[in-house]
């Protein structure tokens, strides 16, 4: 037997150490030890091997754009779109396509290689459409880019909004979006999840809507999505994103609305790095940081993934596409520092985005796709602690990227000292 290439001697995120052989695009086989010749091997013991990581919610068409036109002064969500607006009156499907795709590259060097982008229908030419389609095409040799139809100024508040959805979608976007509380009024918010999720319904197509990120106690589009997911029989293919009214919701009625989301088999979407920097900025002390309630929901038993949602755009002035960066501040907003709760922190940018999209050829199992990450770390707590360099990226059976390890020489006054911060959990 013999395979194109071997990776030897890796921890898998279950703590198990195995040799994964490669055949083409594909996994051919996971053996605690394997036998064979392959034309490359990748020397992965003591290292973590795990399935790519994988972002559920991003904007590539606003990603690299910080300080064009301008920057955003007060950091709000609400000068976050105006500026957008502006922006996306002048950038170019050229522009638009450079800047993703190099988001994509930084990506890819991170072991990220699924990204769901929603992706602007309000601009009137639908330019965003065409870069982020073009964007797709270019990357489909390594990544998995899912785009949303996303109204971002309203569906029933843009002129023409649900017709330039349906028009997107014809030209071949997957999820349909929306953003039921930047709607005129709570009615005509209401009104969007209903004709958004009967679009969707209609067409067989997945959900992902901007829901609920405010401040606002009362911004309750959640519970509307629950119940047109019910209604529809939609269970499995909604996601609700941000959800940060959660955050400030009375407890009582969280009380009644976990379990309707959870009955529903609605997913959820958090975006720590942006929810904590936006919200709470009408806020003085005590200040509101906006993430929603991301470990009851996990113990209602909702799917709960993290996303990235923004870098160097009008909405954040940094990032860099590490999603053990977004699993890292997540697990500290979240309060997750509990053993298993900081193991479970690794699953929501991993597996559980991964389901959330629906990617069916995902994970580290025989006869899936051959992509995975090897991660200078012992273990996946040990990973979001360190957030170390991937060592190796392989994209469908193929090596697209390495890195050095991340020790480091002292030269101290006669001691002499190689640094090593890996210590994995016992």
């Amino acid at each position: 037997m013999s395979f194109d290439l071997i990776v030897k001697g890796g921890t898998l995120p279950d703590g198990r150490v195995a040799d994964i052989g490669i055949t083409g695009a594909r996994i051919a086989a996971i053996a605690p030890r394997l036998q064979a010749e392959a034309g490359e091997v990748i020397d992965a013991t003591g290292d973590l091997v795990c399935p790519p990581l994988v972002d559920a919610h991003f904007h590539l068409d606003a990603t690299l754009s910080y300080g064009l036109p301008r920057v955003n002064a007060s950091g709000t969500l609400l000068e976050g779109i105006d500026l957008w607006r502006e922006l996306k009156g002048i950038a170019t499907v050229e522009e638009m396509v450079a800047r993703a795709l190099a988001y994509c590259d930084w990506a890819a060097a991170q072991g990220l290689l699924a990204i769901r982008s929603h992706v602007d229908t309000t601009d009137p030419e639908l330019k965003t459409v065409q870069a982020l389609l073009a964007v797709r095409e270019a990357v489909k040799g390594w990544m998995d880019l899912q785009l949303v139809a996303f109204p971002q100024d309203g569906v029933l508040r843009a002129e023409g909004g649900m017709k330039a959805v349906v028009r997107a979608l014809d030209m071949g976007v997957e999820v349909v979006g929306g953003i039921p509380h930047f709607e005129r009024t709570m009615e005509q918010g209401r009104d969007s999840v209903r004709l958004l999720c009967e679009l969707a319904a209609a067409r067989g197509l997945m959900v992902d809507m901007h829901c609920d990120e405010t401040d606002d106690p009362m911004s309750r589009h959640i519970e509307t999505l629950a119940f047109e997911t019910q209604r529809l029989g939609l269970h499995g293919r909604v996601a609700g994103s941000h959800l940060t009214s959660m955050h400030s919701m009375d407890n009582y009625y969280v009380s009644k609305l976990l379990p309707l989301i959870a009955e529903a088999g609605v997913a959820a979407i958090a975006n720590p790095l942006i929810n904590i920097t936006i919200q709470g900025r009408h806020d003085s002390y005590p200040r509101r940081r906006g993430l929603t309630r991301v470990r009851e929901m996990a113990a209602m038993g909702i799917p709960v993934a993290f996303g990235q949602d923004c870098v160097r755009d009008p909405w954040y002035p940094l990032g860099g596409a590490c999603m053990l960066d977004v699993a890292h501040m997540g697990l500290h907003v979240a309060q997750m520092t509990s053993p298993a709760d900081m193991r479970r922190a690794f699953d929501m940018v991993t597996v559980v985005p991964a389901a959330v999209m629906g990617l069916a050829d995902y994970g580290l199992a025989v006869g899936r796709r051959a992509s995975l990450v090897v991660l200078d770390a012992g273990d996946p707590v040990e990973a979001i602690r360190l957030r170390p360099p991937r060592l190796a990226v392989v994209a469908r059976g193929r090596v697209i990227a390495r890195a050095p390890r991340g020790d480091a020489a002292l030269a101290l006054p006669g001691r002499p000292v190689r640094v090593r911060r890996r210590h994995a959990a016992p």
